[in-house]
């Protein structure tokens, strides 16, 4: 039946409703599952643009530099920058420890951060509106992290701090997010394809260069570190826990419906799958998704839904105790409750 009228909401509704994703799970053995996965997790790679940074950088070895070193009193902080590309050294913080509770290699954490500043997530706050939406957001994720007795890197996410453009350094704009996704797009690139490639990078200087356990690698972050997290940890295996915050849901309820930053758009994504089924390819490993019961701009009737597509993914892989969905009291924002008891039940006891 034709429309008289457009109307856009049914207009994209229906595209949605289209779209037939060739990876939508359906599996109902473990056997099944694996296959998914082994199909899946290369084409969402792909999609993302890690294809062809990889053939880009074929042989590249990123090389590491300190800025600077500060005693902040129960932890050290530390700057400095990883050339991720030739052309991007990449700015992170890294804390330690200062009395390790142990000499055996440490969990590492890594926070990537949402569309705020940088220096947020190490507890670094400039004026009394970044201090309020630090404390009452709880933002200072790697300082929560270290003070656990971990080591934490906080990175800058590709598009804000040092990596903006000089015109929006200049106007002090918070990030250049759109311009990363035109520019990525010219040439088979996504903004999410870089930020989980900058995070693989991490995850291999810390490997090479930090006393820290292969085994016990985490990765949480709240709003674009939660997509960042989520998408990290379905392309890179290495992360063994993954906390995304405030982001899990479904694309069509959230960036689909909902006015978003360009940054969250991968080509053609809704054709392979939901962000359920880009989630299932972290299962077996440990998954909560955190999110707040008030989040305007990830709905939380969209991220339940999402979650009870999830858990149908951990209930085939015979581990559905792994995937939890804590929900705070609140809107969009970190819930450190979610995250800590979380991570630490498994980097108590490792899993296989």
């Amino acid at each position: 039946m034709l429309q008289s009228e457009y109307d856009a909401v049914t207009h994209f509704e229906t595209l949605y409703e289209r779209a037939d994703a060739a990876f939508a799970f359906d599996a109902e053995t473990k056997e099944a599952w694996l296959a998914w996965q082994s199909a899946f997790r290369p084409r969402l790679r792909e999609a993302l643009g890690l294809d062809v940074i990889a053939g880009n950088l074929q042989g590249y070895e990123p090389t590491a530099e300190r800025v600077d070193r500060e005693d902040m009193g129960d932890h050290i902080r530390e700057s400095w920058r990883l050339w991720v590309e030739p052309t991007v050294p990449l700015p992170f913080y890294l804390l330690r420890p200062k009395s390790p509770p142990t000499s055996d290699p440490l969990p590492l954490v890594l926070t990537p951060h949402g569309h705020g500043r940088p220096y947020m997530y190490v507890g670094i706050f400039h004026t009394e509106k970044e201090r309020e939406k630090l404390e009452v957001g709880e933002r200072d994720i790697a300082v929560q992290a270290v003070r656990r007795g971990y080591l934490a890197l906080a990175p800058t996410t590709r598009g804000f701090g040092d990596t903006r453009t000089p015109e929006d350094k200049e106007a002090d704009r918070v990030h250049s997010c759109r311009t990363q996704l035109m520019h990525d797009l010219l040439v088979g690139r996504t903004p999410i394809g870089d930020r989980v490639w900058d995070i693989s990078r991490l995850i291999d200087w810390a490997l090479s260069s930090l006393n820290a356990d292969p085994d016990r690698i985490a990765i949480t972050g709240n709003s674009g570190g939660g997509t960042i997290s989520l998408f990290a940890a379905a392309c890179d295996t290495r992360i063994d826990v993954a906390m995304p915050s405030s982001y899990f849901c479904t694309f069509t309820g959230s960036i689909g419906s909902l006015h978003h930053c360009g940054c969250n758009y991968v080509p053609g994504i809704l054709r392979l799958g939901e962000m359920h089924d880009v989630a299932g390819l972290i299962a077996p490993r440990p998954f909560c998704a955190i999110a707040g019961k008030d989040d305007a701009i990830f709905p939380i009737e969209h991220t339940r839904e999402a979650f009870s597509h999830l858990k149908r993914v951990y209930e085939v892989a015979g581990v559905p105790d792994r995937c939890k969905l804590y929900v705070g009291d609140g809107g969009h924002r970190y819930y450190k409750d979610g995250a800590w008891p979380f991570v630490q039940r498994y980097f108590d006891a490792p899993t296989a």
